[in-house]
């Protein structure tokens, strides 16, 4: 074996670890935008997608996807990937089965890993946007079949010598194959699965739903960065020093400057510098110039990922108003920039730029042509994908089930689909009120009713004589489930109280605890999160009070919550000095 191929294949595996490497990533920032309830969930999906996705293309996908066959799928060498171990010095035995995959030089089982990671990648894209509803076992059951069949087709028509590929399309790292394909089979489920309990509300109000932890979220936004640097170099599958070194700076300049373009966005559009929307803002930058990076100047990758930056907080803020629930902007950054990334190849390529032989971009004097080829495979691939993805969702549906119960989700998927808490001891908030109902499937039998809330409380708020000072004061602690707290807080807006202690408990009593496991061994934990609402009382009376929480809370189940009552002997406003019922002046 030469030393060109033996550095070409240290260089195509050391590339493929660092994109396998961005699994964790990926992990990292879907659960850090995710809720504390759900952080299970969440890694376990994208602990296990890898697994599957591995098996799929082992299987059939990549015969599915490198074998010759026809202009729509490959029909040759389809079963248990294997070859010779290099194209070049052994083309003859690549005759007939793996031809359009025979240019790189490298193993055939380097080339197998690499293009297997991509595989992966695309799978995980879709984990972030079902997160936090979809059923566990129908999230594997779909990754299996995007990866095995659906990602293999596509990725056969424009990396496989299939019919995109010959009239003309580009991409070179897979802004279309992988990040277009998630994409599309990420926008199908949302679609169909509808949004989470308390994203919107019947008279179209978008609730915001924070994830539990941005550090985590952060930390996971850097290994995807990191991993980047393996993503789109490596696809040359070549130890080319000038090619490699174009495109990491290509890579690097569209990442940052969508950094800064979507912090400034940000700013002006929200109010605030959103870290959340600097996070997309990288991905975004990085999605968009996946497919052009070895095809454009550094220069065009300014202009590139400065559009990436702006249009993906717009594209954030878009989804949320068509009731697109994407916990993570899975479908702005993945979809919307895939297919930016790609169109963009059609306005600034140029050719040679980085040792590459491309026809030149409408920018570059090329005229329409390559524009016209991009397009074509964006609508091609988006139509299949979302066809196909659909498909498969709702025989999903109709089988297993698509959905976890509404108790479930409310109560959190970690402990309902896995017996499990991420943090131990750990609680906060949760906020599931005023909700669209989901589909029928999504209602648990069992589900206990709740009272509506214009049932729940008085429609004005009761007015009574003003006390004079030294008038009574009394304390109602209310402790009940978290998920009633916006509701009982709403309830209590409406009767005239206005201020309130609310501390985040944990409760032990009838309602008893739950199972958990941990490293297989099995426990019960007792003490349950509950939240505890404290509300001192002088002008509205303490029995309004305390029937407004009754409705509010009322569900005819053992946790319903417990109401106490208590005499306060005086109330000081530290500022002022006032004392009694003049102290409470801006609290009731």
């Amino acid at each position: 074996m030469s030393t060109t191929v033996i550095l070409d294949t240290l260089w195509v595996i050391l590339a493929a670890i660092l994109v396998f490497f961005m699994n964790l990533g990926f992990a990292a920032v879907e659960s850090g935008f995710a809720r504390q309830k759900n952080a299970v969930n969440i890694l376990s999906k994208n602990f296990i997608v890898f697994a599957v996705s591995s098996l799929g293309f082992l299987v059939l996908g990549w015969g599915l996807m490198f074998g010759d066959g026809n202009g729509f799928v490959g029909l040759q060498g389809l079963f248990m990937a294997s070859g010779a171990d290099n194209s070049p010095a052994t083309g003859e035995l690549y005759k007939g089965v793996y031809s359009a995959i025979s240019w790189a030089g490298v193993p055939f089982w380097a080339k197998f890993f690499f293009q297997l990671v991509f595989c992966g990648t695309a799978a995980t894209i879709v984990s972030g946007a079902v997160a936090e509803r979809i059923k566990y076992i129908s999230f594997i059951v779909f990754s299996l079949f995007l990866t095995m069949l659906v990602y293999p087709i596509v990725g056969h028509w424009i990396w496989g010598g299939g019919f995109l590929a010959k009239l003309g399309m580009l991409d070179f790292a897979g802004g279309t194959v992988v990040h277009s394909v998630g994409g599309w089979a990420a926008l199908s489920g949302v679609i169909i699965l509808g949004p989470r309990v308390g994203k919107y509300t019947k008279d179209g109000k978008i609730n915001p739903i924070p994830g539990h932890n941005l550090s985590l979220a952060t930390i996971g936004a850097f290994v995807l960065w990191l991993g980047w640097f393996g993503f789109n170099p490596g696809s040359t599958m070549a130890a080319d020093p000038t090619a490699i070194s174009h495109i990491l700076v290509t890579t690097n300049t569209a990442g940052i400057i969508a950094v800064l373009t979507s912090t400034a966005t940000a700013w002006i559009v929200i109010g605030k510098p959103d870290l959340g929307m600097s996070i997309n803002g990288l991905l975004a930058g990085l999605v968009a110039i996946t497919p052009c990076c070895a095809y454009v100047s550094v220069t065009s990758s300014i202009i590139i990922g400065a559009v990436a930056g702006i249009l993906v907080v717009l594209s954030v803020m878009f989804f949320d108003r068509r009731k697109l629930d994407d916990p993570v902007g899975a479908l702005s950054v993945h979809l919307v920039h895939g297919v930016l990334g790609t169109l963009c190849i059609g306005l600034f390529a140029q050719n040679g730029i980085a040792g590459v032989t491309t026809p030149d971009g409408l920018f570059f004097g090329g005229g329409l042509s390559l524009l016209k080829s991009q397009a074509l495979g964006v609508v091609s691939v988006g139509a299949f994908v979302f066809a196909a993805s659909s498909i498969i969702w709702l025989a999903i549906k109709a089988t297993i089930g698509l959905r976890v119960t509404v108790k479930e989700e409310i109560e959190g998927l970690d402990i309902g689909e896995h017996g499990q808490q991420c943090y131990a001891e750990f609680v906060s908030i949760d906020y599931t009120n005023a909700a669209e109902k989901p589909e029928e499937e999504t209602v648990a039998p069992s589900a206990p009713a709740v009272v509506p809330m214009e049932q729940a409380v008085p429609t004005e708020i009761v007015h009574v004589p003003e006390s004079t000072p030294g008038f009574k004061l009394t304390k109602v602690e209310i402790i009940t489930k978290q998920n009633k707290f916006e509701s009982l807080k709403n309830a209590m807006d409406k009767i005239g109280i206005t201020g309130m202690t609310v501390t985040n408990v944990l409760g032990y009593g009838a309602q008893g605890g739950h199972t958990e496991y941990y490293r297989g061994v099995e426990f019960e934990t007792n003490l349950l999160p509950k939240v505890k609402v404290e509300i001192v009382v002088s002008k509205v009376p303490v029995r309004l009070v305390i029937e407004t929480a009754k409705k509010v809370l009322y569900t005819g189940n053992i946790g319903d919550g417990k109401i106490f009552v208590y005499n306060v002997e005086n109330a000081i406003k530290v500022r002022t000095g006032e004392e009694g019922y003049d102290a409470l002046q801006d609290v009731e």
